[in-house]
């Protein structure tokens, strides 16, 4: 199956220290791939420079077979890459509806006339039916500084899905999030993945990962330790040595 997004070689260095040193990750059309690294292995760091958040120092990542190195976040969101945050970017004061018509607009620029977007018929229509995919349809009119942290997510992957890109790339969706939601994300996950779209997930919760994931990467270091399915990176040496030598106590295989 060939990668629909991939980084092939990536290095970063933020002055004196080495963020990543020569990683590759490579997610194939119509997967779920999962990204995950003990603390401080340089999760974040490769993801921001596969979606122009950041640039790389060298290597280069690609997306459909074209490259993509050094796009701004705008290039790459515009050519089908859309992603989430550990911390969720909504706007706190408008309704939950009110978020979703202002994702519709992002290609326009942002907050440009919610007022003309909420009176489009059809862009409504498209809202709402993200919102009931989420499970938020009910909290349409609800101030989105009212949802719970777990809702927050799901209301933030459901401004991301308007814009229906090719792949989304979640940053720690389950961080926070109760276990109700968190089934109910994975579930929503999996809906879109059987309709076709491609998922890259970087997370810390293991029993999500390696029970949503068909192929999981694992960073330490700021190097590729090792890729494969759920199953062969949950009896890899190298990687239980990484997690248990690491320090970090919230993952648990």
């Amino acid at each position: 199956m060939s990668a629909l997004i991939e980084a092939e070689g990536v290095s970063k260095s933020f002055g004196g220290l080495q963020a990543l040193t020569e990683c590759s990750l490579s997610v194939p059309k119509g997967s779920i791939a999962g990204l995950i690294g003990p603390n401080g292995s340089g999760k974040t760091t490769l993801f921001n420079i596969m979606t122009g958040y950041e640039r790389c120092s060298d290597g280069e990542v690609r997306f459909d077979g074209e490259s993509i190195t050094g796009a701004t976040p705008e290039k790459v969101f515009g050519l089908g890459i859309g992603r989430t945050f550990q911390i969720t970017r909504l706007f706190f004061r408008l309704t939950v509806l009110e978020n979703i018509l202002v994702a519709t607009q992002r290609h326009e620029g942002w907050l440009r006339s919610v007022a003309r977007r909420a009176g489009s018929a059809a862009e409504r229509r498209r809202a709402l039916e993200m919102l009931d995919f989420v499970g938020l349809a009910g909290l349409a009119s609800s101030p989105a500084g009212n949802l719970s942290y777990g809702q927050r997510k799901l209301l933030e992957l459901a401004s991301l899905l308007v814009a229906d890109p090719a792949v989304l790339l979640l940053d720690e969706p389950t961080a926070g999030v109760n276990p109700t939601l968190i089934s109910q994300l994975s579930g929503r996950i999996r809906d879109l993945n059987r309709a076709g779209k491609t998922f890259l997930v970087v997370e810390h919760n293991m029993e999500f990962v390696m029970g949503l994931c068909h192929e999981v990467t694992v960073l330490h270091q700021g190097r590729t330790l090792v890729s494969g399915t759920p199953d062969q990176v949950r009896s890899n040496p190298a990687v239980l040595d990484a997690y248990l030598g690491g320090g970090d106590d919230d993952d648990d295989f």
